[in-house]
């Protein structure tokens, strides 16, 4: 099935889904190796491309072109929209495909729904991250700032990665949509308890390990006095803290080269300093162990990644490797036949 050279699979949202399904592990896993295969220069990773559009500040279609070798062998690109306002039409803010091209001969392999592996990729590059970054600390308390599809994505992942998980404190600025996602934590763990805090400060009180993840455009957050010392923060929606945050904090990033760029606060930052030495080095590199996850216990630790294509490419291979073993999806024969 879909082994023809002249034959195309694909896989709907439902379907990739379900090829996923309690794979949280197995696709942190993939993460990990993703990762450290791309450390090693074995990949191929140019800039993603972002189209905007006139009078729409806050969308955005990105293209994310990727190859990754070692065992992965997978080449593709992922078309991927962010759409913010879709959540007031009831529909949901990401929405994209993936393409999995042969490294052979280049033709296309599969298309698969782009949105779930888009989100757990994330996650799963989040959880990891948490779970290295912590060291030896207990991350029983998680604060999460802002209340999407990622967050939720990634509490999942993190209660994966970081079984130690008992409490989360959730805040939004839409009050009911904070509300909604209390009551979605419920159905990813009975047993964490969730807490709604009015500011961002009630979130990072307390909390060893924090989680941003929302659709700022430029930096709101000036001051992290209200950080536990020595806190590890997920910066995953990339433009929340200040510079000056940034530069008092340890750095790790996915990429450095790919992460300063596009107005992230790692590239704001850079901006100030005029060089990137704030940046401490790559996740990869600390789960290789070729530099320590901490240099100062009570120094907060910043994650910044700015999702690489490859890591679509990996899960992506994840799933279609699922798909095949299996017989889902659906194949359109003869659709590269000349």
């Amino acid at each position: 099935m879909g082994d023809s050279d002249s034959n195309l699979l694909v896989l709907t949202n439902h379907e990739v889904r379900s090829l996923l399904d309690g794979c949280e592990r197995e696709v942190i896993d993939v993460v990990s190796r993703a990762y450290q295969t791309h450390e090693l220069g074995e990949s191929s990773l140019p800039h993603s491309t972002f189209l905007r559009f006139p009078n729409q500040p806050r969308d955005r279609i990105i293209a994310l072109p990727a190859y990754l070798g070692s065992d992965f062998r997978v080449a593709g690109v992922k078309w991927i929209a962010s759409f913010p306002e879709n959540l007031e039409k009831g529909l949901e803010r990401a929405s994209g495909v993936l393409i999995l091209s042969s490294p052979v001969t280049g033709r296309p392999q599969a298309v698969l729904d782009a949105s779930v592996i888009s989100a757990q990729r994330t996650a799963a590059s989040a959880a990891l991250a948490g779970r290295v970054l912590q060291g030896q600390r207990r991350a029983e308390q998680v604060g999460i700032i802002g209340c999407g599809l990622i967050s939720l994505e990634t509490l999942r992942f993190l209660l994966a990665g970081c079984p130690e998980i008992r409490r989360v404190v959730i805040h939004d600025l839409d009050e009911a949509r904070a509300q909604s996602f209390k009551e979605k934590c419920r159905g990813v763990s009975a047993e964490v308890e969730v807490e709604i805090a009015r500011t961002i400060d009630a979130v990072l009180k307390d909390a060893s390990l924090v989680l941003f993840a929302t659709t700022a455009l430029r930096p709101y957050v000036t001051d992290l006095s209200s950080c536990a010392p020595g806190a590890t923060i997920l910066h995953i929606s990339l433009r929340d803290l200040s510079p000056e945050v940034i530069l008092s904090c340890d750095n790790i990033v996915d990429d450095v080269d790919h992460v300063c760029r596009a107005e992230t606060s790692a590239h704001l930052a850079e901006q100030v300093t005029g060089n990137r030495d704030f940046i401490r080095g790559t996740l990869a590199s600390v789960v290789r162990g070729t530099i320590p996850a901490r240099v100062d216990d009570q120094k907060i630790s910043v994650f910044s990644p700015f999702g690489l294509g490859i890591l679509d490419m990996a899960v992506g291979k994840f799933v279609l490797d699922r798909a095949k073993a299996n017989g889902s999806g659906t194949v359109i024969e003869g659709f590269n036949a000349g």
